[in-house]
């Protein structure tokens, strides 16, 4: 048997569908026996593994792992499993072994760490440890020697996800992962597509799964998504393609295909792509039920976006907050703040286009991150390749420090003086407080008017020192909220 796992990633009211492991099992299904254990669902899926290995003969685990909570509840499971059962190989897969393949095989309780793409890498590997196969001729698969060394075999190439078979819904338990949110009442997820041929200098996306995107036919999308709505009553979705619009004949069509739906849905955009997009593309993208759509704006200045690669100019976002305000769809703009050349400047500059996006749409959604580099080797924008040394093993990706730097909270960078980032930390609060955002469906009404209320004169005069009595209302009113269930 074969053991998929999806550690823990985030809370219950917030879990999707584990797609990942789903993409792995559809290749294993009719053709080996598996199970698939989801932490966000399972409370004890340490209990759940042990119980499947003792109860069956397991010839691997497979997880499933992106860096943060879900890299933390990995490690956890996988040292539990290795002292009670060393005999069985343990896998890593997905963002985090893709970008840091080093690091996890540095980890005496990892054996293999598959990079991109897993679906065939999952079953030549399968092969290998019945010894049908040299590891060596699996593409996208690093591994140790009998010395302990690492090895690391040549990049599998890209496939689309038509190559595949569909996710076996059959064996999750649907319901569970159709979770209310501002998008529909049993709100789902959905990948219609694998990569991103974008070279963007902040990002990892084509480190993990080289510079191309490969798409799902419409009428595969219309099929998978028809069969949730009919058998379980889905009247949401987020996609989480790195960009669910590319060419517009495509999306024409999707569109055209999606609209008898009745879906509302979230998704990724490029800001170039949507201004290159007809009126009539766009009616269509919002007759088909797109409520929200998030964009990397990045950047208020020309210079930094030119320097990240990013491909799009500030006119362009604007551009994209006027076109998609007459059509009441809610742009999400985010940005990256603090190029580490001039991180004074690039945060006023970007705070002043804030402003500027708000007086154009104020329904923008807004989100601010501080610049965290990702190990595009020579590549990182900003000057600072040989200034940030990231962590070897897991043991260090695990500490206080670099957890911080993975989910964005806090982090420490030599060229962001501590004034600089309380700005933006100071910014961000203010901005959220004025204009809550409308995917908290918990938020009640008079919770969004004392936050307006509050920041209002603080936005009106760009006033953003120390905005403790918002914080003070953000945690006062979180804390009065109804408990939500917890499985």
């Amino acid at each position: 048997m074969i053991l998929l796992y999806y550690p823990k990633l985030t809370r219950p009211k917030n879990r999707r569908f584990p797609l990942s492991v789903l993409a792995l099992a559809a290749v294993l299904e009719g053709r080996e026996e598996y199970e698939i254990v989801d932490g966000n669902l399972d409370p004890n899926p340490d209990a759940t593994l042990a119980r499947l290995i003792e109860t069956n003969r397991i010839e691997l685990l497979g997880v499933s792992v992106m860096p943060g909570p879900q890299m933390l509840s990995a490690m956890k499971s996988c040292k539990v499993i290795r002292a009670r059962y060393p005999h069985v190989p343990i896998v890593w897969g997905g963002y985090f072994p893709s970008v840091y393949g080093d690091a996890t095989l540095n980890a005496r309780y990892v054996d293999y760490a598959v990079r991109g793409q897993g679906e065939t890498t999952l079953l030549e590997l399968i092969d290998a440890l019945r010894g049908k196969r040299d590891l060596r001729s699996i593409a996208g698969l690093s591994w140790k020697d009998a010395f302990g060394m690492r090895v690391h075999n040549p990049e599998r190439p890209m496939q689309g996800p038509d190559a595949f078979p569909w996710s076996p819904f059959k064996r999750l338990s649907v319901p569970s992962y159709l979770r209310p949110s501002y998008f529909g009442k049993r709100t789902g997820a959905h990948q219609a597509s694998i990569g991103c041929p974008f070279q963007c200098t902040f990002c990892a996306v084509h480190e993990a799964y080289g510079s191309q995107q490969k798409m799902e036919s419409p009428v595969r999308t219309e099929e998978i998504l028809r069969h949730l709505v009919r058998n379980y009553g889905m009247d949401g979705v987020q996609f989480y393609d790195m960009n669910f619009f590319m060419r517009e004949d495509h999306t024409r069509e999707l569109m055209e295909r999606l609209a008898p739906l009745n879906l509302h849905w979230w998704c990724e955009g490029r800001i170039d792509t949507i201004c290159r997009y007809s009126d009539d593309t766009l009616e269509w993208i919002r007759k088909a039920g797109c409520t929200m759509i998030f964009f990397g704006a990045e950047s208020g200045s020309d210079r930094v976006l030119k320097e990240m690669k990013k491909g799009i100019t500030t006119e362009q976002t604007l551009e994209v907050a006027k076109r998609l305000r007459r059509l009441n769809i809610v742009p999400e703009f985010s940005f990256v703040v603090g190029n580490p050349r001039d991180p004074e400047q690039d945060t006023r500059e970007t705070i002043a286009f804030v402003r500027k996006i708000k007086r154009f749409n104020p329904d923008s959604e807004i989100i601010v991150q501080h610049y965290t580099p990702v190990p595009n080797h020579g590549k990182m924008y900003g000057g600072i390749d040989g200034k940030v040394s990231f962590p070897a093993t897991l043991e260090e990706w695990a500490t206080p420090q670099w957890y911080n730097f993975t989910i964005r909270v806090n982090p420490s960078m030599p060229w962001l003086k501590p004034k600089t980032k309380r700005l933006i930390d100071n910014f961000e609060t203010v901005v959220g407080s004025r204009w809550p955002t409308v995917q908290d469906i918990q938020a009640s009404k008079w919770s969004r008017r004392l936050l307006k209320a509050l920041s209002s004169w603080r936005y009106l005069t760009g006033i953003y020192t120390a905005p403790a009595e918002l914080r003070l209302a953000q945690d006062w009113i979180r804390l009065r909220r109804p408990k939500v269930e917890s499985i």
